[in-house]
């Protein structure tokens, strides 16, 4: 199979893994709500998301001072952690307490926690392409579940779009996340899904990334270089302690003939938009019709909202193969937030109750 045919099938793939992102969020709101796991007190607060937003301002900055004082050991320590946290999540909702030991007290649940720690283990000493995706889509939906029973609707639609313009300034702008993803990408760490375009490919033995030069092209690697090169070259976008998906960009070049082997993207990028979908899913009023998505309920705005990623997703994969670095969230979040609405007209609902400003006016 030619390069090209190979870069089509490796793109099919990630967005293979965006829907099982915005499914097994689907699937955790219910559960998560069960189990008392909504982190705010008013959901429906707006500023909530604001909160979040200085939040990732202040860890990025974090981050950028560990590579900066050449302390990744940290950084990898912290971001693994978060993996194994937010896994024991969702074990802990999904595994019945059938084997529980008692600590303190409390009664844990045996078999998640030590799913937990496997999941941690197994990102530490062997973070491998498909060990990095399959805790990435755990990680994924965990996350966006979380967010999406603890944020509302309007407070939702502020995050993807204050992320989204955050997104564009810092990747066309000043450009301090390319340098974080030149930073973190030597770590493998699960902030990236990874797909290889052939069977060959081994993440660990892999070089970086070619980088991102400061005008956002590609910049090829040598091609007498013993290291293989990846098909895209991510940047990282702001991303917080308890949000194991930073948000990444991809670049590549124009011609798909050179030798590159994976491509990549942000695991925030799937991460951001599903909140969306998730709180979409959580928060509908009664009146909204649901669809049943392999066993799966999901309000027709949720849907719709999946969709309008999956959009935004497809012509952001035909930008990067194109060759140049690109945020990611300025398409994938307005792709989600114009199919939501869509979906929430169709739903009968106003766009004052759509946008959820209805108590506002």
């Amino acid at each position: 199979m030619e390069q090209r045919s190979r870069a089509y099938v490796a793109s099919g793939a990630i967005v293979g893994i965006f829907l099982l992102v915005q499914l097994g969020a689907l699937a955790l709101v219910g559960p998560f709500q069960s189990a008392g796991y909504q982190a705010t007190a008013d959901p429906q607060d707006p500023t909530n998301s604001l909160v979040y937003v200085a939040f990732i301002l202040v860890m990025t900055g974090v981050m950028l001072a560990i590579i900066r004082f050449d302390v990744d050991w940290l950084l990898r320590l912290l971001l693994v952690g978060t993996g194994a946290y937010i896994g024991l999540f969702v074990l802990r909702v999904l595994v019945p307490p059938v084997l529980t030991v008692p600590v303190g007290g409390v009664s844990l649940n045996a078999i998640a926690w030590a799913g937990g720690l496997l999941l941690g283990v197994a990102l530490w000493v062997h973070p491998e392409w498909y060990v990095i995706d399959a805790a990435g889509i755990v990680m994924g939906a965990g996350a966006a579940g979380l967010f999406g029973i603890s944020f509302g609707v309007l407070p939702a639609l502020v995050l993807l779009t204050v992320l989204a313009v955050y997104d564009a300034i810092s990747v066309y702008g000043t450009e301090h996340m390319l340098t974080l993803a030149s930073g973190v990408m030597d770590l493998k760490v699960p902030i990236v899904l990874v797909v290889p375009l052939s069977l060959s490919y081994s993440y660990l033995d892999a070089g970086t990334p070619a980088a991102v030069d400061d005008e956002g092209d590609a910049e090829q690697e040598s091609v007498d270089s013993d290291e293989p090169s990846p098909d895209t070259a991510p940047a990282a976008n702001g991303g917080a302690a308890d949000d194991p998906g930073t948000d990444t960009e991809a670049a590549a070049d124009d011609d798909l003939e050179l030798d590159r082997e994976a491509l990549f993207i942000g695991l925030g990028d799937a991460v951001i938009p599903t909140v969306l979908v998730a709180s979409a899913a959580f928060f509908a009023s009664d009146t909204v019709p649901t669809v049943d998505l392999l066993g799966i309920p999901a309000t027709l705005p949720a849907v719709t909202a999946m969709v309008g990623t999956t959009a935004g997703l497809v012509v952001l994969l035909w930008m990067v193969l194109k060759g140049r670095a690109h945020a990611g969230l300025p398409l994938l979040n307005g792709g989600t937030i114009a199919g939501y609405l869509l979906g929430a007209v169709a739903s009968g609902l106003s766009l004052a109750q759509a946008t959820g400003i209805a108590p506002y006016l």
